[in-house]
């Protein structure tokens, strides 16, 4: 006897594409997917009356714990100021940083816990949440702490991620503060278990190659997962640099040009792209999706959520708007947030698609097709989420 059987059903598994398939069941046992079509009987049925099922979202880029907001940057913006101009009067990450340092990890989760609820409300399954507005070892460890925490207050599924490498403090020598991110952080966020996932900010305001290159070497001799942001604001050689180093995923990419996106190719490199940042920056550089789909590299699609350039806690409105500022298909964009997602995280043997074997994290739906998702914008929500079996 089964655990769950969930029926009368249109599936649309993404196992790498995003359409329908005939089967119209699947068992659950042990908060895994065990049958497709389900056979048997169970000890509790979901009738889905012929709603879609889908498997649950997955945001794989944000920084969503945070303490405070800058709204005065964007009115700033709005006045002519760039993003780079604003991080070199001390904006931007730092004006973040002074506001995380002086938080505790309680108010650090009781002010993050609404964002999660905001991506819960659409089916948003799991949340990759990065550390960096810490910039010291007790600081980060204190964020990485409290995104950890968050699970505890949440059904979600929380992937923590240690950007420590996100910036170079204000106050601090450059050197100096990458030996701390190489002989301190690092080995401090790996005693503790605190995250399997090393991120970078590799650009002209952040880190350059040679620093880049000592952090992902040194995450990877601690047996870390690595990330990257790269070309959001510049080609700064970035992209190839990281994808030749094995990152899982190279984030951002609006000036990434032909050779990066080879780079990422022949490394398996899923590109994480941006559309909120990019919309929030008023960008007009677009990421290279020619040269993407031409390299065969796997697109994900993510938020961002943070307080200074995407404050935005919907991955729908990220999807719809990678369809109309990028140009991704519809397909690209839901896969962008499923399969691809899940690879970028190193995730995808458990979540990301509807397969035998995998966790049975899904959404029920009342809409006529996946696209939809993709053409609403707002004033759309699941009618059902399911996380491992359980319905939230």
């Amino acid at each position: 006897m089964h655990d769950l059987i969930v029926e009368n059903a249109r599936l649309y598994p993404m196992c790498g594409n995003a359409q329908a398939i005939e089967e119209t069941s699947f068992a659950v046992d042990d908060g895994r997917i065990s049958e497709i079509p389900a056979s048997g009987t169970a000890r509790q049925a979901y009738d889905a009356r012929g709603r879609l099922v889908m498997p649950g979202l997955i945001d794989c880029h944000t920084h969503a714990l945070y303490a405070g907001d800058r709204m005065h940057e964007h009115k700033r913006r709005l006045e002519g100021a760039s993003y780079a101009d604003i991080a070199r009067e001390g904006g931007g990450i730092s004006s973040t940083v002074r506001a995380v340092r002086a938080a505790s990890e309680d108010q650090l989760i009781e002010q993050t816990l609404p964002r999660l609820a905001a991506l819960a409300r659409e089916g948003v399954t799991t949340v990759e949440i990065k550390s960096g507005y810490g910039l010291s070892t007790e600081h980060e460890l204190k964020m990485l702490r409290a995104i950890n925490r968050l699970g505890q207050h949440t059904a979600q599924r929380i992937v923590p991620t240690f950007l420590g490498a996100h910036t170079i403090p204000a106050d601090t020598a450059p050197q100096k503060y990458v030996d701390e991110v190489l002989n301190t952080m690092l080995p401090a966020v790996c005693e503790e278990s605190l995250s399997e996932i090393c991120d970078i900010y590799i650009e002209s305001i952040a880190f350059d190659l040679d620093a880049s290159r000592q952090v992902l070497e040194r995450a990877a001799e601690l047996g870390m997962q690595r990330r990257a942001h790269t070309e959001q604001l510049s080609h700064f050689g970035g992209t190839t640099l990281a994808a030749s180093l094995g990152a899982s995923s190279c984030d951002h990419l609006e000036y990434a040009e032909d050779e990066d996106i080879q780079e990422m190719g022949e490394s398996s490199t899923v590109a994480v792209l941006l559309p909120g940042a990019y919309y929030f920056l008023r960008e007009i550089h677009r990421p290279p999706l020619a040269s993407i789909r031409r390299h065969n590299v796997d697109i994900a699609v993510a938020t961002d959520l943070n307080p200074g350039t995407s404050p935005i806690a919907s991955l729908l409105t990220a999807m719809h708007m990678s369809s109309i500022l990028f140009g991704l298909t519809a397909e690209e964009s839901l896969l962008g947030a499923t399969l691809n997602a899940a690879r970028a995280l190193g995730r995808s043997d458990d979540i990301g698609s509807l397969e035998t074997g995998k966790l049975a994290d899904f959404a029920i739906w009342d809409i006529p097709a996946a696209e939809f998702l993709v053409y609403r914008l707002g004033g759309i929500a699941p009618d059902a989420v399911f996380i491992e079996g359980k319905k939230i």
